[in-house]
């Protein structure tokens, strides 16, 4: 037996019935509603966006993530112990630069540092990327002082002038909130001269290395200090971002996540097996606004890997710098892309080695000398990539390492057999008296096709330096001329220029 308050659908519907039904409808557009508003005006997580395939031309491969700070190889420093952590802060809101024109577009882009080397920006901004985000310092692990990037101002000034929007990032090792406080400020003030349109962001990695002066710090007081630094660069006027990677974000792993992700803009790195677009979007569940998505990235006008990374946000424009004053204008760093390890040695070329601009045998080196077996200089420093930095007449020069040596034996060629010893009719009728013995420049000597300086025919080969030794065949006292063998030439030479070299003693 039906109840008798039970609707009958079968009957002509009621007034009851309309209303429910009515009430049924608005709710299901209340729902849409907020949906939509979510998607379009909320924040962005990893699941919300349907990405582009942007930059199909930049190619990737995927690697295991380097840490920068480890690879620094840093000696064990005092820890300085604290219990006092920076004031909690309750911000409801994501802090954002005052008046930043910020679009809900997806951006391309990448972080750089002078481990890149020196980036042709132009072909960068050819290839489609739209903004960069630029290392422009770090703290030491080992001494804790504040370094500048040596590459820092040449890529901020060439990204900007090639029309690539602007980010940095400050790679922190901070244990103090003073030290957080002078992190960011030392960074604002770096950067107050250039236009900087994308966030400024905390890093901190290596913290688990025993070795780290972050090592006895708890996550909570790492995160007070990240605030620290990102609170300080909101007040300077710039949109603070933190970056850190998906496992150590994740259910508060490694930091307070929970909290960071209320108050400032985060920057995940993870790293799929198929990079982006075919990894439409990060397997993080987090509130993200930027995601790096590998750390070997191939991008036209950059030598070595880089990490790639999309950005769920753009701007309009690009932003004003906060100085008036013009920054200056830099010349690229040499080493960039190079680890030098800093050392003084005395060094010679095994036989001959050329002495460049550059460490690079690319178009883009000029061999500036040629240093000979016996020509000594100072190596002031030896790269992971093979190239030692040579001063050499008090100017900085770069050499192949493998083309130099420690021993300072100077190499005495052996004495040209009789039977070789050219002795041609010169057509000057120079009369030589046979010799065979090692001789060397005293500063540099001009080789000649035939013992004359005035003849027309008279034609400087080779000049020999210091240093080389090669064998006089013959000589003419009179005259002032020697017969030489050089590189299995028969040449001539003023004798004056030249004297007998004799090994030095044991």
């Amino acid at each position: 037996m039906q109840r008798q308050n039970e609707l009958n659908w079968d009957e002509k519907p009621s007034k009851q019935q309309y209303i429910i039904v009515i009430a049924i409808i608005i709710i299901l557009l209340l729902a849409i509603f907020a949906g939509l508003y979510y998607i379009v005006i909320g924040r962005k997580d990893a699941g919300v966006y349907e990405p582009n395939a942007i930059n199909s031309e930049i190619t990737v491969e995927t690697s295991a993530v380097q840490d920068e700070a480890a690879a620094e190889d840093p000696q064990s420093a005092q820890n300085q112990t604290t219990t006092e952590l920076g004031v909690k802060t309750d911000i409801t809101r994501i802090l954002t630069a005052e008046g930043a024109a910020e679009t809900s577009e997806i951006t391309l882009g990448i972080d750089v540092s002078r481990y890149q080397g020196n980036i042709d920006w132009e072909q960068v901004a050819a290839a489609g990327i739209d903004f960069a985000m630029i290392r422009v310092g770090y703290r030491t692990m080992e001494s804790g002082e504040i370094t500048e990037d040596s590459s820092a101002k040449y890529n901020l000034q060439e990204a900007t002038a090639n029309g690539i929007k602007v980010g940095v990032y400050f790679y922190s090792t901070a244990i103090t909130e003073e030290e957080a406080l002078e992190e960011a400020n030392w960074t604002a003030d770096f950067i107050a001269q250039y236009k900087i349109t994308y966030p400024v962001v905390f890093d901190c990695e290596g913290y688990e290395n025993p070795k780290s002066r972050q090592y006895h710090l708890t996550k909570e007081a790492r995160t007070n200090l990240a605030k620290t630094f990102m609170n300080q660069i909101h007040e300077r006027e710039y949109t603070p971002m933190f970056y850190a990677s998906k496992g150590e974000l994740e259910a508060d792993n490694k930091w307070l996540t929970s909290e960071l992700e209320k108050s400032y803009k985060i920057w995940i790195s993870w790293y799929p097996a198929s990079a982006y677009p075919d990894t439409a979007a990060a397997d993080y569940s987090g509130a993200h606004d930027m995601w790096q998505y590998t750390n070997n990235g191939t991008v036209p006008g950059i030598d070595y890997a880089v990490d790639i990374n999309v950005a769920y946000f753009g701007y309009e424009n690009e932003a004003d710098a906060k100085s008036d004053s013009a920054p200056e204008q830099v010349e690229a760093d040499v080493e960039a892309g190079h680890t030098f390890t800093e050392i003084t040695e005395t060094v010679t070329a095994k036989e001959a080695t050329n002495l460049r601009n550059i460490p690079s045998q690319g178009d883009d080196s000029t061999v500036m000398l040629t240093l000979y077996n016996g020509q000594t200089a100072t190596r002031t420093g030896t790269s992971t990539s093979g190239w030692s930095r040579i001063l050499y007449n008090g100017e900085t020069y770069y050499a192949v390492s493998s083309l130099l040596t420690t021993d300072l034996t100077v190499k005495i060629p052996e004495p040209v057999p009789e039977e070789n010893i050219q002795k041609p009719d010169d057509g000057i009728q120079t009369v030589f008296t046979e010799r065979n013995e090692p001789v060397s420049p005293k500063i540099e000597v001009n080789l000649r096709n035939i013992p004359s300086v005035t003849s027309e025919e008279s034609k400087v080969v080779v000049t020999a330096q210091y240093g080389e030794v090669f064998t006089r065949t013959g000589i003419n006292e009179e005259l002032g001329w020697s017969r030489v063998e050089y590189n299995g030439q028969t040449l001539y030479c003023v004798s004056s220029y030249i004297y007998v070299y004799e090994t030095p003693a044991e």
